[in-house]
């Protein structure tokens, strides 16, 4: 049996544990009538940190991937579900529309979840796919992936900005994360209403989240969501509003990336699957948009970095008395 053959039992008796019969797997991901399927690779390899949405137990699929098999097919979406990273060659990639990353850290090390890693050829040809027109698609800490060396060595590198010499990865997606604070209720202002997915959102919307402080904007991006930071308590937001959404090109392809993703009850809630789909959908060209850029125009000040968070005193050592008594 090949490997690929394999992979798919796998993950086919994967979804037979979630009580997923293997005819109801393959009509939840058949595509509706109407206009072309798009197949998009979601991949979710921690080198880093390893979030809880896309942590597998037992064998089961993640709870974003069950999201997103639940709803892919109602925009055309196929998802492929992997963590490996050994699997980017060329000829594999060639078979996807776009590519969506919940990732973390260096994938081209096994890190955190030991799954294979990247080879430095297998990132700079899916690298290579995207400025030639595949789409590419980032969530949360998909901006906590290829940090521009000598992070992580360097903690103060975080707050230090690159420019082009940032990571290609970094360059491609548009930001990079900068570090986050304790998750909190914050604003968000809707900048663009006529963009797919955000057209019910209002002119702004709050929710609970652990929200991203980020840097390396591309001059290129079109700005969807704005942090607002005003009555945002820690270090990491002591600045002035910054991209939180956004749209751009990069090359010939579509990129789009949100902050947003850490908590289940963001994955399930109705404007996060509303942007992410949105989004989704304009990557992979199933819609259009206008995304000019409004980076300095929307977010004039957003080159601000915060403050660097300061590690807690080492606790004074405690010296026992010595007995005088004789």
């Amino acid at each position: 049996m090949s490997s690929l053959n394999r992979r798919e039992m796998l993950k086919r008796t994967s979804l037979a544990a979630l009580g997923l019969s293997l005819a109801n797997w393959d009509t939840l991901l058949a595509a509706p009538a109407k206009g072309p399927t798009r197949k998009v690779l979601f991949f979710s390899k921690s080198s880093g940190f390893e979030h809880s949405v896309i942590k597998r137990n037992g064998g089961k699929p993640s709870f974003a991937e069950q999201v997103l098999a639940e709803i892919g097919p109602k925009y055309n979406i196929e998802f492929t579900f992997s963590k490996d990273g050994s699997l980017f060659t060329p000829k594999y990639l060639d078979q996807f529309d776009a590519f969506f990353f919940y990732t973390t850290g260096d994938l081209t090390t096994e890190g955190t979840d030991k799954n294979p890693p990247m080879t430095p050829e297998g990132k700079q040809a899916f690298i290579d796919a995207v400025k030639k027109g595949k789409g590419f698609i980032a969530s949360h800490s998909g901006s906590d992936t290829f940090h521009t060396q000598p992070d992580p060595a360097d903690k103060s590198a975080r707050y230090q900005t690159n420019g082009d010499k940032s990571d290609p990865y970094i360059l491609m997606l548009g930001g990079e994360f900068i570090k986050h604070g304790k998750q909190q209720v914050a604003p968000m202002r809707v900048v663009d209403k006529k963009f797919p997915g955000f057209e019910k959102l209002g002119d702004s919307f709050a929710m609970n989240e652990e929200w991203y402080s980020l840097k390396e904007f591309q001059p290129n991006l079109h700005v969807l969501l704005v942090q607002e930071t005003k009555d945002m308590p820690d270090n990491e937001y002591k600045r002035s509003p910054y991209p939180a959404t956004w749209a751009r090109m990069y090359g010939q392809g579509r990129v789009f990336y949100t902050s947003m993703g850490h908590r289940e009850d963001v994955w399930t809630n109705e404007i996060f699957q509303n942007i992410l789909m949105g989004g989704i959908s304009w990557a992979v060209r199933n819609v259009d948009a206008d995304i000019t850029p409004n980076l300095t125009k929307v977010t004039p000040n957003h080159g601000d970095i915060p403050p660097q968070s300061t590690p807690p005193a080492p606790k004074a050592k405690k010296t026992e008395k010595k007995d005088t008594k004789k």
